[in-house]
């Protein structure tokens, strides 16, 4: 039998990750206001400012007290655990300016698409789970794994490919190139540096690209799932199980004082008459979405 095809193959890993990132959903419509809009921006301010303070300082001190450093850090330098997220990972002018260019692009692009809240969760966790991996190599091995943002950045490519992996940017500023092909030699490079790293018997620094995944998978593995899902599966998903997913759920609604109510944050047509509702075809089985969430919402594939 094909492992694709196996009924596990939806089995707790993804039903958890959905089940999360519903969470997430209602915590960021329950709480509008959280999260730190533009957040890219002041990254990128922080990124610029620091490159060129650091210009001035030919001793390396000002690098030396912004990255994670897990000893440091455990001797009550607590604001490592941020600030190395401000640190550059390149001197030149010309280099520095394009990542940095397209980290603001695609970190705008997907702040836009899921809100401020949802996407200050998604870095923070990003920031936060890296230092704790340095904490962690420190206190097992007692290597010292200085860490900065780069992976985690460059992570973002991944989740934007998710989203629309045929957008075309412009590398270099003049060359057309589709997201999905960069985010290919995103790969790539993460492969790469796991092996130079392996190779030099850096053991703690190879698995960090691995870590800065950690948060992609978190936030955008069930879309993964679904790709790698065959076809034929999904068609009956859409099909057979909606028709009786419908049913089930007419049945359950039948003595309850609304007809629609979205599966996200959970609004209803009784409570807002004026809200539209749409039921999703990607979803397998019958979910109804609210219009600030048929288009923004974790797919269910039951």
């Amino acid at each position: 039998m094909d492992f694709m095809s196996k009924k596990g193959y939806d089995g707790q890993e993804v039903i958890l990750l959905k089940a999360l990132m519903r969470k997430i959903d209602r915590f960021c419509y329950s709480h509008p206001r959280f999260g730190i809009p533009r957040l890219m921006l002041y990254i990128i301010i922080g990124n610029v400012l620091v490159w060129l303070f650091g210009m001035m300082d030919t001793t390396g001190t000002l690098y030396g007290w912004l990255y994670f450093d897990p000893a440091l850090f455990c001797k009550g330098q607590v604001w490592r655990l941020l600030t190395y997220a401000l640190v550059p990972q390149s001197s030149g002018l010309l280099w520095l300016a394009i990542s940095l260019y397209f980290y603001y692009f695609i970190g705008s692009a997907l702040e836009q698409e899921w809100g401020a809240g949802k996407f200050t969760i998604y870095y923070i966790a990003g920031v936060l789970i890296t230092a704790l991996y340095s904490l962690l190599a420190y206190w097992i091995t007692g290597a010292r794994c200085l860490v900065s943002a780069t992976y985690l950045n460059l992570s973002m490519f991944f989740a934007f490919a998710t989203l629309w992996p045929e957008q075309r940017v412009l590398l270099f500023f003049f060359i057309p190139v589709k997201i999905k092909w960069l985010a290919w030699v995103d790969a790539a490079f993460f492969v790469y540096e796991v092996v130079v790293e392996l190779i030099n018997g850096y053991v703690a620094y190879a698995l960090l690209p691995v870590v800065a995944m950690l948060v992609y998978l978190l936030f955008c593995g069930q879309w993964l799932f679904d790709f790698f899902r065959p076809s034929h599966a999904q068609q009956r998903a859409r099909t057979v199980k909606f028709k009786q997913a419908a049913k089930k759920v007419q049945r359950e609604q039948a003595n309850k004082p609304y007809t629609r109510k979205c599966a996200v944050c959970g609004r209803t047509d009784a409570d807002y008459p004026n809200l539209e509702f749409r039921y999703c075809s990607r979803c397998a089985g019958y979910h109804c979405f609210c219009q600030d969430h048929i288009n923004n919402h974790v797919h269910f594939t039951e």
